[in-house]
């Protein structure tokens, strides 16, 4: 299994008039954690991007446990359970506040493309090569 945490500063601007984090905030934490993840590893999205490789997204979901508020710092954690066989790969996030309670869990999907033909395609090989050792 593969975990990575990268702190994120609730900006006054994520949250709503009470000073909650608003709902759909939390999808860029998601992405900003996981390429983060990917970054730590040695490669970028970008790298991967002119390898000729996309990821989109194909699924999202976040159920929200506890209210995240403004200029708390929180920990996204992102976590792959199991190494992709094929052309999927999903993440899973935990969103925690400094008191290590836990305020949201998130899942999202995403495709390996080939980025001319929008054709399925699987890992590339470099990714594979850095997440590999972690299933072992």
């Amino acid at each position: 299994m593969f975990t990575h945490d990268t702190p994120i500063r609730v900006r006054y601007a994520e949250t709503d008039q009470m000073g909650v984090v608003y709902h759909s905030n939390y999808f860029p934490w998601f992405e900003s954690a996981r390429a983060e993840a990917i970054r730590d590893m040695g490669l970028t999205y970008a790298e991967m991007e002119k390898s000729g490789v996309i990821m989109p997204i194909v699924d999202v979901h976040c159920r929200y446990l506890r209210p995240a508020k403004y200029d708390e710092l929180l920990t996204v954690r992102t976590i792959l359970k199991e190494l992709p066989a094929h052309h999927k790969i999903e993440f899973h996030h935990e969103v925690y506040n400094e008191q290590k309670e836990l305020l949201a869990v998130g899942k999202i999907i995403l495709y390996f493309m080939e980025a001319k033909t929008m054709k399925k395609t699987v890992m590339p090989a470099a990714l594979h090569t850095k997440l590999a050792p972690f299933f072992s």
